[in-house]
């Protein structure tokens, strides 16, 4: 009889796959993760559907692709009518709780979770929605990450990590001592390392003597750029700011601190669930929600389909699974019917309306079959003007837009993304099948009408709360409750550089 499994789900924010050991990183120092992975699954080409921080987790949340369920930016509302895993495995007879980030957006803060035992760090609300065509300024990446980096003493981002780690120890602490017969899911969700890249002195001095090496790929002239590059730089305000050496060695080793300091915090919650008993019957998985150019092509932060902003870590540790690696792709969406097939023991699909993912359990047995597989990704938010679409096989990545030029990598060859092969002879045929698979895939026209009216609405709904009576859809909070917390009140870059500094 299948002894349903706790399942720990830790997932960090902006951590692309590559600073990590397990994926051929030489340097990284997160011995945690580096134990996890070497007891694990490690998968070893794993995307985001969406490089974008919530609406890459509501996608990962539903196991379907923003552009079927409406969450389309960083202002996108994940229908209260659409199940979650915590929904799934709360039917399934879990206990489910979320400590930490997972960017919400909109009145329902749970969305299966039966508890929430932190606040979010972003609001809640439209804030941030995007207006295509108009998009004015905002202050949601700018310079200041590269050349304000280095060390800190405090920040409100490790404020929100300490918090998020000492309520999940807590919470499997009482589950420890609780009458409650449910294995639990918790979800333990990190802001680091996302930008601002700062670390407390400890973890800089982890990396003193280390050579980290500069990006592989230069920073590329505007010439050189695709066009959604150029509007992504131009939007961060980075277009024409090249930055000094020094300032990207200090970003990137600020950068890597952050990871250390987050692997510190996981230990923290492992160690919780030895001193439990629980680790033998928790399966423990590990992502991040997308990853980050760190200075690639001059490229920073995310947003963009190349594999740094692209590639995530997923590491799954499961009771009864041998260490092992998976060659296949798979993506943030699969997360769903994976927790649901650990949580029942069979391979498993939902009962309600089919899902983008699908269950990597089978991928996890000694000796299973490693077979190619198309991944997809979508990036619908501010700095573009129409859809973008990115399919990801072992070998080649397909990138398609109505108003952008097609592109096409062999990602075995090129894996820097340096050659678009989308207007090459010999790879006519491959780029007319991914172009086959995009127009069935997606009603790019229907789409773009849906998102501009979409952001109309919201716009005018964000509108309208500016007056009078003020509204906050955050857990747990009353609209005039001071946080330390961003709320979409005054300038985000302000408030997410007014840190402590080191102190004398």
């Amino acid at each position: 009889m299948h002894n349903p499994p706790n399942i720990l789900f830790i997932q960090v924010d902006q951590l692309t796959a590559g600073a990590l050991r397990a994926y051929g990183n030489a340097f990284c120092h997160a011995p945690n993760l580096d134990a996890l992975a070497a007891r694990g699954t490690v998968f070893n080409a794993a995307s985001c559907n969406f490089p974008l921080c919530a609406p890459s987790r509501a996608s990962m949340a539903a196991g379907q692709l923003c552009s079927a369920i409406g969450a389309y930016d960083n202002a996108g509302e994940l229908p209260a009518a659409t199940p979650t895993y915590a929904h799934y495995l709360r039917d399934l007879g879990y206990q489910t709780a979320l400590s930490g980030k997972m960017h919400f957006i909109g009145p329902d803060q749970h969305h299966g979770f039966e508890r929430r035992l932190t606040p979010d760090l972003y609001p809640a609300d439209f804030s941030w929605v995007p207006n295509w065509g108009d998009e004015g300024k905002r202050d949601t990446n700018d310079p200041r990450s590269v050349t304000i980096s280095g060390i800190c003493e405090r920040s409100v981002q490790i404020d929100f990590d300490d918090t998020v780690t000492t309520n999940a120890v807590q919470y499997l602490y009482d589950v420890a001592r609780a009458d409650d017969p449910r294995p639990f899911f918790l979800q333990v969700s990190y802001t680091h390392p996302h930008e601002p890249y700062l670390c407390r002195q400890e973890f800089w001095d982890l990396y003193a003597g280390t050579d980290i090496p500069p990006p592989a790929t230069p920073t590329l002239s505007e010439a050189e750029h695709d066009p959604h590059a150029i509007r992504l730089l131009r939007d961060f305000g980075m277009l024409d700011h090249p930055f000094s050496d020094a300032d990207i060695a200090r970003a990137r080793r600020a950068y890597y601190g952050a990871i250390s300091y987050i692997d510190s915090l996981i230990g923290q919650v492992l160690a919780t669930l030895d001193a439990t008993g629980a680790t033998d019957n928790t399966a423990i998985i590990f992502t991040s929600d997308h990853g980050e150019m760190l200075g690639e092509r001059g490229m920073w932060f995310k947003k963009h389909v190349y594999e740094p902003s692209l590639q995530v870590p997923l590491i799954i540790a499961a009771p009864g699974t041998p260490a092992g690696r998976v060659t296949t792709p798979v993506s943030l969406v699969d997360l769903l019917p994976t927790f649901c097939g650990l949580a029942t023991g069979s391979p498993w699909t939902s009962p309600d309306a089919p899902l983008d993912g699908t269950d990597l359990s089978p991928l996890m047995a000694p000796g299973a079959p490693q077979p190619d597989r198309e991944v997809y990704a979508e990036y619908l938010a501010e700095a573009t003007s129409a859809p973008i679409f990115a399919i990801r096989t072992k070998q080649y990545k397909y990138i398609s837009c109505s108003t952008d030029p097609t592109m096409l990598f062999d990602l075995a060859a090129d894996p820097d993304e340096r050659t678009n092969l989308a207007a090459d002879p010999a790879h006519a045929d491959l780029a007319a099948r991914f172009a086959a698979t995009v127009a069935a895939k997606w009603d790019e026209p229907a789409l773009t009408q849906a998102i501009r009216a979409s952001q109309k609405r919201r716009r005018r709904i964000r509108a309208a709360q500016s007056k009078g009576a003020p509204l906050r859809w955050n857990h747990d909070e009353t609209p005039d409750q001071p946080v330390r917390w961003y709320r979409g009140q005054g300038s985000y870059n302000d408030w997410a550089f007014d840190y402590l500094p080191p102190q004398s």
